[in-house]
């Protein structure tokens, strides 16, 4: 039996290339739009950053009001309107953090921008690459700092695993592999009126598995090869399935063709038993599996033994107020979603998913949620081989239905 090496790198060449927020002399005022749901997990961060002298939050826009139960202890009294605009003019705010639903994405950003106010904006940062474009260029006309809310990406594990690939370590790249089996249940889709949805009152959503909820998996495959703008990708096959009541996509798969080959994800929120999801870098000489969510990494090559690191990662608002204040590069500006914004496109502009047959799928008892037979492995399959589920012979993809882009 082969014994897994463990190495800690807290101190790596991928985190000397961050920088820590310089406390300001006064704490940056700050927004949050949107303070339910994932804005609780904000809130928290906020409260954090806070404390340590980094920013005020000055206020927080939500249609209703946060009870004084709903604010975490210590964060303060904010102000609070449903009016975006004005908030930001009443706080004197330089930092917004938009975690809104989706579609209002880009106005708000826009709304922030043009009063020079800088962005933490949620991913997906659009539901189009048309809004998208519209949200890039204006922020860049307004010359304001962007950051965009893939937490991965802050992760130092994603400069040490590109360093590994440049230097060779697990030979020529073959292509990357992306696997998410989460669960979510009826709840879930209830928890909104846009939760599940690939339009609502005419304007796209695309509130689906590989765009939202498991949209890291996709920008963070991307990412490790280095294909980020649109022009690195050269073609998009997908396949959207869904076994639950909704619009959108809770079981599919894409393969996004590129320069440094496939990259193949598949996702589900129907899985029988939820995992970690990953990203899997295939190399002529060996390969490289990187568990995001925990900054984990194992290394797997010719002549050694296997090598587990665990990294450190960067606060993407931290690292916009270290951007601010002392010069440091932002993580995740807007181009450098630009390849993921295509997936979205392919996801919005494709058939709209098939549903899975009723014997496809059953609702496990006491949790109120659908789980599709088979589909962990499924998934996992798809990540090691770069395949779409129809090439690997799912009983409910009889035949490949892709869409080429």
């Amino acid at each position: 039996m082969t014994t897994t090496a463990t190495t800690t790198a807290t101190t790596s060449a991928a985190a000397t290339t961050t920088t820590t927020a310089a406390t300001p002399t006064t704490p940056l005022p700050l927004v949050l739009a949107g303070a339910r749901g994932h804005g609780r997990w904000h809130l928290d961060n906020i409260r954090r950053l806070q404390a340590e002298g980094l920013v005020r939050l000055a206020g927080i826009c939500e249609l209703t009001p946060l009870t004084e139960a709903e604010l975490p202890e210590g964060i303060g009294t904010p102000a609070q309107s449903a009016d975006f605009g004005a908030l930001l003019d009443a706080t004197g705010a330089r930092i917004a953090v938009i975690c809104t639903p989706i579609p209002t994405h880009t106005e708000l950003a826009l709304a922030a921008a043009r009063r020079g106010v800088h962005l933490l904006l949620e991913k997906p940062p659009a539901p189009s690459y048309a809004e998208f474009r519209r949200m890039a260029d204006g922020v860049a006309a307004a010359g304001v700092a962007c950051q965009i809310g893939f937490q991965s990406l802050g992760s130092h594990a994603v400069p040490a695993i590109r360093e590994l690939i440049d230097q060779g370590a697990i030979g020529r790249v073959a292509g990357v592999g992306g696997a998410g089996a989460w669960a979510r249940d009826e709840a879930y889709y209830r928890r909104a009126p846009w939760a599940g949805r690939r339009r609502l009152n005419g304007v796209d959503v695309v509130d689906g598995v590989l765009t939202n909820p498991l949209a890291h998996a996709t920008a963070t495959a991307l990412a490790l090869v280095g294909t980020t703008g649109a022009g690195d990708v050269t073609g998009i096959e997908t396949e959207l399935w869904r076994a639950n009541a909704v619009e959108s996509d809770d079981t599919s798969c894409v393969r996004v063709t590129t320069a440094r080959g496939p990259v193949t994800i598949a996702a589900t929120l129907c899985a029988e038993r939820p995992d970690e999801p990953y990203v899997l870098v295939h190399g002529g000489s060996g390969r490289i599996t990187f568990w995001y969510k925990q900054d984990r990494v194992l290394v797997q090559r010719a002549g050694h033994g296997p090598e587990e690191l665990h990294f450190g990662r960067t606060d993407l608002l931290e690292n916009l107020v270290a951007h601010l204040t002392a010069g440091a590069e932002l993580l995740v500006p807007p181009a450098s979603t630009d390849a993921f914004m295509r997936v979205v496109e392919a996801v919005r502009t494709a058939p709209d998913p098939e549903p899975l047959p009723a014997g496809a799928w059953r609702t496990l008892p006491g949790e109120r949620r659908r789980v599709v037979p088979g589909v962990d492995g499924l998934v996992a399959a798809a990540a090691d081989t770069l395949s779409l589920y129809s090439e690997l012979g799912a009983p409910w993809a009889p035949s490949k239905e892709v869409t080429a882009r």
